[in-house]
């Protein structure tokens, strides 16, 4: 889901947009802020998944796996 699909946007779009223009010298595309978007709440929603399995009510970092975000 995006925004156009009544997404919310997550990230600081201003941000991210430094930080690719820092990182590499390059602009950044509109179109990336929804899809950078859907990929955070598809990461949330298994951290989600991963605290309520362990019986928690808090998301925590060991909830983000390595391997998600490489």
């Amino acid at each position: 889901m995006n925004e156009a699909q009544g997404g919310e946007i997550l990230v600081v779009v201003s941000k991210l947009k430094g930080y690719i223009r820092s990182a590499s010298g390059m602009n950044t595309s509109a179109n990336v802020v929804p899809v950078l978007s859907d990929i955070i709440r598809r990461l949330c929603d298994q951290a989600i998944e991963r605290a309520n399995m362990a019986g928690r009510k808090t998301v925590m970092d060991r909830d983000f796996t390595s391997d998600e975000v490489s």
